[in-house]
């Protein structure tokens, strides 16, 4: 084959797919650019996922009249001019890469304007080449719109992601620049509706309100801290919030990381967050953290991938250990201080009560909150109790009031006592059943809502008292995404503003659980996707609900409460495993327990 010189259009496109490789590539990349010229105000607006077209305007320095065309050349760039520049970089971008691969596969226009000149310049490209050149009135600063994005690279469109999916990581972008420059207004709009707003007052509270929503944030606490050199000046200076420990999530991918005012991607870092909250959460439990990392350009390499997410430190283990220990003492000391913290005092949520009603119109009190006495003191509301089905309760054995008796699954089990307040001994004709009662009811829940879902019977419990939740505008995207199946397993949702909804109505069967955090995780679950053992959203929403209601590992349940679940769960189609897979019960023949006391040969 003959070697040959590729043509310049050809390598700028190759240039481009390391560079931008889909829709909120091309946001992040032009919003460093703007935040590297210096913009206090930057305004992002998206149509169709951003592959219709995105327009970013801001109000910084502009580009010289005499530059603009040379600005879209490769490798062309003012922010370093020798390779010592990049031991030592202070800015966002710095490898001329982004404007020039854009440009190769997209319809682009820029209109900017800099303080020395006294009119702008628009310029028009069409898939690299530019095609017009003009001087425009225009305000100092810089507004460039991309349409059609990927239009002459089909393949490149073919593995795009969803619309609402390209909406989700493009807000998720905005909201982390936010956070990383709360000194700078940001407006988010997709398709004409705003999504997120920050008011660029310069405290970092304000933009997490904004991006995270007031429920979250007040379940965070204020981490600060000045790691010294050994000339005793100012090395590593962190800032940020961490999640109290009685807020958590199940995976890491809600802590957020800067350095030098760069979100970055680093396991090590999230692992030394992690490992700050020892002793404190559970297994298999993560933080919610936003941390700040500020250190000398020239200890931070940031040359080391085109997307400029990963970084390395010359010393990586100082910067691991000042990480773990400055979020570890915020950690202890709010665990030293009991005093109550955004609406939380010792784990227990401080929210006023809730009433919700069924068809019957009969009040149901939710949640755990304060009463005031007629003393005038405020004391604690009793904790709801979880009324477990008994044998003599109707409700206890699925195909009661009617319905066609279900064939048992299992064979008739005898309650003997209960392990750890976990397991369940049961008795059988075959030998010893250990049941894990978390699981059981999970699935005794799941096939019972499944069955009414089939019918189209889903029940709705309605609110006399609704609640508001503000959701971050990933979440809030969500919600949009998925408002059919929400509503078809029984919420009543209504747009309340930007990212912010008001619960009209529940799954019956949340009647005494918190219908915000049970939402919140159900949106977490759905951001995870649908995993193969969900065949559906609506199946994956109904195990979360399940998951979220059933009775806890560590309850101590009565004989009649263990009996009754017992039942019920002899009447499952599956009552080996849970909705997720996991075992509900070993069993140990009698033979086996024989033999384990030599009584067999």
């Amino acid at each position: 084959m003959t070697i040959r010189v590729l043509p310049d259009i050809v390598v700028a496109q190759i240039a481009a797919g390391e560079v931008v490789e889909r829709p909120a590539s091309v946001v992040k990349e032009l919003v460093e650019n703007s935040l590297d010229a210096g913009a206090s105000h930057i305004h992002v607006q998206i149509h169709g996922g951003g592959q219709q077209r995105i327009r970013i305007s801001d109000d910084g320095s502009g580009i010289p009249s005499e530059e603009v065309e040379l600005a879209f050349y490769r490798h062309a760039t003012s922010k370093l001019t020798t390779t010592d520049d990049l031991s030592r970089i202070q800015t966002l971008g710095f490898r001329g890469e982004a404007l020039a691969s854009i440009a190769s596969v997209s319809r682009l226009s820029i209109v900017t304007r800099c303080t020395q000149d006294t009119s702008g310049t628009m310029l028009n490209l069409d898939g690299g080449r530019i095609i017009r050149r003009q001087e425009i009135g225009a305000t100092i600063g810089t507004v460039i719109t991309v349409e059609n994005l990927f239009y002459n690279t089909p393949a490149r469109l073919k593995f795009l992601k969803k619309e609402n999916t390209e909406k989700r990581q493009i807000a998720l972008f905005v909201t982390r620049y936010a956070m990383a420059y709360p000194h700078v207004r940001f407006v988010l709009e997709q398709d004409g509706r705003e999504v997120f707003r920050s008011t660029g007052s310069g405290n970092l509270a304000d933009v997490l309100v904004a991006a995270v929503g007031l429920d979250q944030f007040k379940n965070m606490v204020e981490v600060e801290g000045i790691e010294t050199g050994s000339n005793g000046q100012p090395h590593i200076q962190l800032h940020g919030y961490t999640s109290v420990p009685s807020f958590s999530r199940a995976d890491r991918n809600q802590i957020t990381l800067f350095v030098n005012g760069r979100w970055i991607q680093d396991t090590r870092l999230s692992y030394a967050i992690s490992q700050a909250y020892h002793t404190f959460l559970m297994t298999g439990r993560y933080p919610v953290s936003v941390l700040m990392i500020q250190i000398p350009s020239e200890e931070v390499d940031v040359n080391v991938h085109p997307t400029k997410a990963e970084v390395r430190f010359r010393d990586s283990d100082k910067v691991f250990t000042a990480v773990q220990r400055v979020v570890r003492r915020a950690v202890v000391n709010l665990a030293q201080t009991p005093a109550m913290r955004g609406g939380r005092f010792a784990g227990l949520s401080m929210d006023n009560l809730s009433h919700w009603t069924v068809d019957n119109h009969t009040p149901v009190q939710m949640g755990i909150g304060l009463r005031l006495d007629d003393s005038g003191q405020y004391t604690r509301a009793p904790l709801p109790q979880r009324q477990m089905p008994t044998v003599n309760d109707p409700t206890a054995i699925p195909e009661g009031m009617g319905k066609p008796q279900k064939p048992r699954t299992l064979p008739i089990l005898r309650v003997v006592g209960q392990v750890g307040a976990t397991y369940i001994v049961a008795e059988g004709p075959s030998g010893m059943y250990l049941i894990d009662q978390h699981a059981a009811h999970e699935r005794i829940l799941y096939e019972q809502f499944m069955d009414d879902y089939q019918r189209q019977h889903p029940m709705t419990q309605y609110a006399l008292e609704t609640q508001t939740i503000t959701l971050p505008p990933d979440l809030a995207q969500l919600v949009e995404e998925y408002a059919q199946p929400l509503q078809k397993i029984g919420f009543a949702l209504e747009s309340f503003g930007p990212n912010t909804y008001v619960i009209r109505g529940i799954p019956a069967i949340l009647t005494d659980s918190s219908p915000i955090d049970a939402l919140q995780a159900i949106l977490l679950d759905l951001e995870a996707g649908v995993k193969p053992a969900a065949k559906t959203i609506e199946d994956k929403i109904v195990t979360r609900i399940c998951k979220q209601v059933a009775v806890k590992a560590g309850q101590i349940l009565s004989h009649d409460e263990m009996q009754s679940l017992i039942n019920q769960l002899e009447r499952c189609s599956l009552p080996h495993t849970c909705p997720h897979g996991r075992p509900t019960m070993l069993h140990m023949t009698s033979e086996h327990i024989a033999r384990e006391f030599g009584r067999l040969g």
